[in-house]
């Protein structure tokens, strides 16, 4: 009776251990579970230094080959580091694909003996590249604001020391324009705000009225240019869901572009078709062409491919930013064909969605 009874004492007592084994493993696995799930690459080690953790994220951004051996060895020195106190770093790699890692360490108690660490690695190279842009972008709109305010000053300042009736017009002239074309860039940089909202209000609207609204629209410029604009005579009858405001803003930059970039007595021509399930805008020009390797920045902001030229036009440096916006929201395209001294064709491509036939609402 009483060996019967330490059997089941011990029994007892290896049921419970395996028990707190198995809820100790369950433990450590919705553990590693949750690591694994982190957007964060997570690293501990024990006071020697030694790793006794890595989630699936730290696996993926430090890895031991290539480049990232640079990152592999910043973690190693960071984490020995931070054993005694927190420390942080940031790594660049130059790839290819350049990245920039950011690797942040404090120390981390581990109930035994010495300390260890954890360290957080996370791939800031998008926020580095966005900062990078908002950078560029308020020096470039500081540049391009600064030149006709300066222009303004000085005219202003002239004009008030003239007293001659014709050169006060030609002054007040220059005023005018100067003050256009402030008010032009603060009302694109206004459009490309809204447009980088990702917002579409996609309504019914006729082809050829998105066609005659751009149209209209620079008409003026291009009889002040002498240059020929109209519309090819095959635009088509049917409606397409876009949105109207969006997509005769595209338009009207192409066009602009085009007539801005044109020699006197050429022509810019708007084709439009509707082909399956998207309507293709081309917007072809006789000017000067782009060369081969400005074609892939043409569509970032404040980039120019002949800034005295486009400065003298009158150009803001964001119309085919917005081009490209617009494209983006609908969820399409915009390409360029150029040959120099030729001319180029952009193509601004929209897919329709895929519930609305061509042609109306569904």
């Amino acid at each position: 009776m009483i060996r019967r009874g330490r059997s089941e004492r011990e029994r007892a007592a290896e049921h419970d251990a395996r028990v707190r084994i198995a809820s100790a493993e369950s433990t450590a696995a919705r553990l590693r579970a949750v690591l694994d799930a982190l957007p964060l690459g997570v690293i501990v080690v024990d006071g020697a230094g030694t790793e006794v953790e890595r989630n699936a994220e730290a696996a993926r951004l430090v890895a031991a080959r290539g480049s990232d051996a640079l990152a592999a060895r910043a973690l190693t020195d960071l984490v020995l580091e931070a054993t005694t106190a927190p420390a942080a770093r940031i790594v660049e790699l130059h790839g290819p694909p350049a990245r920039t890692l950011s690797i942040a360490a404090s120390p981390l108690a581990t109930g035994d003996a010495g300390r260890g660490a954890v360290a957080v690695v996370q791939d800031v190279t998008e926020r580095h590249r966005l900062d990078a842009v908002r950078r560029d972008f308020v020096a470039n709109v500081s540049h391009e604001l600064r030149t006709p305010i300066g222009a303004l000053t000085a005219l202003a300042d002239t004009l008030n020391a003239e007293d001659e009736p014709e050169v006060m017009r030609r002054l007040a002239a220059r005023i005018a324009s100067e003050a256009e074309r402030a008010g032009n860039l603060i009302d694109d940089l206004l459009d490309l705000s809204r447009l980088e909202s990702g917002e579409v209000d996609r309504r019914p609207v006729p082809v050829r009225v998105l066609v005659d609204r751009a149209i209209d629209r620079v008409s003026g410029l291009a009889a002040d240019r002498s240059i020929g604009l109209r519309a090819a005579a095959s635009i088509p009858d049917e409606e397409v869901l876009v949105d109207t405001v969006q997509v005769v803003s595209a338009l009207t930059n192409l066009l602009e572009n085009g007539v801005k970039y044109s020699e006197v007595g050429t022509e810019v021509v708007l084709t439009a078709s509707v082909a399956g399930e998207a309507v293709v805008f081309e917007v072809r020009d006789q000017g000067i062409g782009i060369p081969p390797a400005d074609r892939d920045r043409i569509f970032e902001r404040f980039y120019r491919v002949d800034p005295a030229r486009s400065r003298a036009t009158g150009g803001t440096g964001l119309g085919l930013a917005i081009v490209r916006h617009v494209a983006r929201n609908h969820g399409g395209d915009v390409m360029v064909e150029s040959r120099e001294g030729e001319g180029s064709t952009f193509s601004l491509r929209l897919p329709q969605p895929e519930h609305v036939a061509v042609g109306g609402a569904a």
